[in-house]
């Protein structure tokens, strides 16, 4: 009989270890729920060693102020930096998803961060706020052939309008369909390249 009862009492410490090494869906979302715990993740995953809190709490803000940290305001900083200091830093630390010395102001990733990889968004892995994320390099591309284009229509319709001789034999509705088809070109090769 104290074979069999070993035995039960076992098998819950089994299932308890294997709790501590896989978080469910569920409580990974219930986590992920705040944004600044998303964003403490993040920032934590860009940075892959250990960071000072400071550190951490500045970016934080400064993400959710959509600024940079030199641009920061003392009250945003301070907002951010208690509310990871008193609240969310310990939850994560208590749920092992982060390794939080408090009292020396030290974070870093944990044994289950990386469960949450998977739902944090890592299109701009830089934390240098002078590097441009992609998307906006490809906005910045397309937009310049905007630009482009409009300047050419703009050229095309003054030098009719000064009557030069190749562009003023051409009629009117031809120069608009030439213009037409450059836009829609631009627009199309945009649709198709994206």
């Amino acid at each position: 009989m104290s074979a069999t009862t070993q035995n039960l009492s076992d098998s819950p410490t089994l299932r308890e270890d294997e709790k501590t090494n896989t978080l469910s869906k569920d409580k990974i979302f219930h986590i992920l729920q705040t944004q600044r715990r998303r964003y403490a993740l993040r920032y934590l995953k860009e940075q892959g060693s250990k960071v000072e809190m400071r550190d951490l709490a500045e970016q934080v803000a400064a993400w959710e102020n959509d600024t940079t940290v030199q641009a920061l305001a003392s009250k945003e900083r301070q907002r951010v930096y208690i509310a990871l200091y008193q609240s969310h830093l310990p939850k994560l630390d208590e749920e092992g998803i982060i390794n939080y010395n408090q009292s020396r102001g030290i974070v870093k990733r944990g044994p289950l961060a990386e469960q949450f990889d998977p739902y944090l968004e890592t299109t701009d892995t830089s934390t240098d706020e002078t590097a441009k994320p992609d998307s906006e390099t490809d906005e910045d591309r397309w937009f310049s052939y905007y630009r482009w284009a409009t300047a050419a229509s703009a050229g095309i319709f003054g030098a009719s309008w000064l009557n030069l001789p190749v562009i003023s034999t051409a009629s009117t509705n031809t120069l608009g369909a030439v213009i037409i088809s450059l836009f829609a070109l631009i627009s199309s090769a945009q649709f198709v390249f994206r």
